[in-house]
């Protein structure tokens, strides 16, 4: 999301989620990395969009991991600057948010950042390898973590990727699945309205009933106990 304060409120000024994916040919694995980064772009595609300025910012349309800030175009208006809010998610180093950080910047969002949390850096040389970062963009761990389990144990595979053998995703598409979703994200970022569906709402309790209903089962219940009582007395006699 990307949302500005207000003295009255925040304000949410345009979201993402990564359920939209399917859309645009990512059907599984919306929970990884590689989703984060589809996710991030979507965003960023869409709010420049809305703001008219998708043309003037288009931000890094090749995936290669490296660094990338976006410059503003002179006489034209200032590139769209946010910053990144963790919340409460965990700054791990390759966390899933650093990689839709990733993916706004690219989108042609001026965040600043540095590659530190990013996959591919190294802590103790403070060195940045981009491909590492890249190949987790597109999903070659995952890639590499199926054609694994599918050597060691076809039962294990089958169980854990069930939804990719379902939709014919096998480990050699899972990259060129990923270029085309990013392709169809820059083609058309817009957010598709659902319609609307009438509901029937479903009652598990009884209607209440009115006055003229309750006095009604009333004088039913007394002329009931009157007819049985009749019978009971003339079966007596």
């Amino acid at each position: 999301m990307i949302i500005y304060a207000r003295i009255d409120g925040d304000r949410v000024l345009c979201s993402a989620y990564s359920h939209e994916l399917p859309r645009y040919g990512v059907k599984v694995g919306l929970t990884n990395y590689s989703a984060a980064y589809c996710t991030g772009l979507l965003c960023a595609r869409r709010v420049l969009k809305q703001l008219g300025l998708d043309g003037l910012y288009a931000g890094a349309e090749k995936v290669d991991g490296q660094e990338y800030h976006v410059e503003s175009v002179d006489g034209e208006k200032s590139a769209f600057r946010c910053h990144l809010d963790i919340g409460l998610a965990r700054t791990t180093s390759g966390a899933n948010i650093f990689g839709a950080l990733k993916g706004a910047v690219d989108g042609g969002l001026d965040i600043p950042y540095s590659p530190s949390r990013f996959p591919g850096y190294n802590q103790a040389s403070k060195e940045y390898n981009a491909e590492v970062h890249r190949a987790r963009i597109l999903g070659h761990h995952v890639a590499e973590y199926m054609k694994l389990l599918q050597e060691e144990s076809e039962t294990d595979y089958q169980r854990q990727f069930s939804g990719y053998i379902r939709h014919g995703i096998t480990a050699d598409k899972i990259e060129a699945m990923y270029l085309s979703a990013h392709a169809a994200i820059r083609a058309d970022p817009s957010h598709i309205t659902k319609e609307q569906k009438e509901v029937q709402p479903k009652r598990f309790n009884r209607r209440k009933l009115s006055s003229k209903q309750r006095k009604e089962r009333v004088r039913q219940k007394k002329t009931h106990y009157l007819s049985q009582l009749k019978k009971e007395i003339a079966a007596a006699e």
